[in-house]
């Protein structure tokens, strides 16, 4: 079967609809995040220069793209809890008030302690999407339709980057503040029909509703043996121990929580998520380049949306461990040439560089394309079926704490080392970064193409170690 008959098939078999539209709706947070990871990058440069309405300096502005990260650091561990008590749902849409108070912060107020108060607020919202979405996403879907759908998130928060870079170029702080308040209010009305996760009824032996969720998700009255499946499944995942304990001493925990911690580590650190918050300022630094700054960032931000869900088909026909290896391999391409381009202009002035003026937008491209095809993927994609049902809820709530650790670290970096050293130093870093990456995950990355969830346990319970095939 080719992608293309894959793709379609996804899309219009009816059976799926059901599950597509839960997952499409569920994502709308995420789109909500990606809205709030960029908003820097076209509101700085407009609050710079509005002096008599932001009396903000450039360091404190700084700030605007780290505080978002707080919220998942300190409330991880607090929304797991809500997981297996409230459900995936609800905790998802629990994302939603503190995403809409973040909007109203930054359309009403210009105090800088009060934007800060906008984007800790914001990232309170981001630790409920991040620790309820790839689990809602996971286990709502068929292995067919995750291997396509299960790239919502990511695909998602990207089309929220591009929306920001669109409408924060040409409108003001507070008419894009308000317009992305929308967003926060349609979730909590569309998604509140949607069906709550059928192995969350299962885990809580609620076997009427397991049936229901069944039913409303397949798209059929017979869903006799998939339960039957289901509730083997999750019993005897539940039977297994599920303390904090548990999620380092068992083995097949350990290798999960390892695979899962690295992933998004590594993705940070490939800068995936600091460029958009710098995209303009880079495409500045860049000099007199062919393409205006905000035309490049719209440019670079729209494509990535694109890439990501054309790319989407691929990791589930390469493999999601082989397509990550071969795109972090090759990212060390894109950034270093941008690295070179800007170690040229900051360190040899005497260089002409005129005829390479389109370098710095099109290796972004370049990069964009490549990541689309593994590390921005893959990592979302196999959150939602890395984890047993005894420790899903702590295992995410560790993962997505590192993540925002190293989100926080990334974009310090990108800060620092762009202001202290030059703006070609992130970019060899993170290059440097991809190619360890890319060394240790053919050893930690286990394969999990096309395998149910209970499937993905038991080869993490048998193989010797993660450098397992296909």
């Amino acid at each position: 079967m080719t992608i293309t008959k894959f793709y379609l098939t996804a899309v219009f078999d009816s059976k799926d609809v059901p599950q597509i539209c839960a997952i499409v709706l569920g994502c709308i947070p995420s789109f909500i995040t990606g809205l709030i990871i960029a908003w820097p990058s076209p509101s700085v440069v407009q609050i710079l220069k509005s002096p008599e309405i932001y009396d903000i300096t450039a360091h404190e502005a700084s700030y605007f793209s780290i505080l978002n990260a707080i919220g998942p650091v300190l409330f991880s561990v607090l929304v797991s809890r809500l997981c297996d008590r409230l459900g995936r749902k609800r905790t998802l849409m629990i994302s939603a008030p503190p995403h809409l108070i973040c909007w109203f912060l930054k359309a009403f107020c210009a105090d800088v302690k009060w934007l800060y108060a906008a984007r800790i607020v914001g990232g309170i919202g981001d630790s409920f999407m991040y620790n309820s979405l790839p689990m809602y996403i996971g286990e709502i879907s068929t292995p067919r339709v995750r291997g396509v759908w299960g790239n919502g998130l990511i695909c998602s928060l990207y089309f929220g980057l591009f929306s920001i870079s669109l409408i924060g170029s040409y409108c003001s702080v507070r008419t894009t503040a308000l317009i992305c308040a929308v967003f926060p209010a349609l979730f909590l009305v569309s998604f509140a029909f949607m069906p709550e996760s059928p192995y969350f009824y299962a885990m809580h032996e609620r076997d009427e509703d397991t049936i229901d969720s069944l039913k409303r998700l397949r798209g059929t009255e017979d869903v006799t043996e998939e339960f039957k499946r289901l509730k083997f499944d999750v019993k005897r995942q539940m039977s297994e121990p599920g303390t904090w304990r548990d999620v380092f001493t068992i083995e097949s925990n350990k290798k999960a929580i390892v695979a899962g911690v690295f992933l998004r580590v590594s993705q940070n650190f490939c800068g995936l998520l600091a460029f958009p918050v710098y995209a303009q300022y880079i495409f500045e630094r860049a000099g007199d380049s062919f393409v205006d700054p905000k035309i490049s960032s719209i440019i670079y931000t729209g494509l990535s949306v694109v890439c990501y869900v054309t790319a989407a088909n691929f990791s589930d026909k390469l493999g999601r461990r082989n397509s990550y290896i071969i795109s972090m391999c090759l990212t060390c391409i894109p950034l270093s040439m941008e690295g070179l381009y800007f170690l040229v202009k900051e360190q040899f002035p005497q260089i002409d560089l005129a005829s390479v003026q389109f370098l710095p937008l099109a290796a972004m491209i370049i990069l964009i394309v490549i990541a689309s095809l593994g590390v921005g993927l893959v990592p979302t994609l196999m959150l939602g079926e890395l984890f047993s049902a005894s420790v899903k809820v702590k295992c995410l709530s560790i993962v997505t704490t590192f993540f925002s650790l190293s989100y926080f670290m990334a974009n310090n970096l990108f800060y620092y080392a762009s202001h202290f050293v030059g703006l070609y130093a992130p970019f060899f870093i993170f290059a440097v970064s991809n190619i360890f990456s890319a060394i240790m995950a053919a050893r930690i990355i286990p394969e999990t193409k096309g395998k149910t969830l209970e499937e993905i346990q038991q080869q993490l319970k048998t193989q010797k170690n993660m450098n397992c095939n296909a």
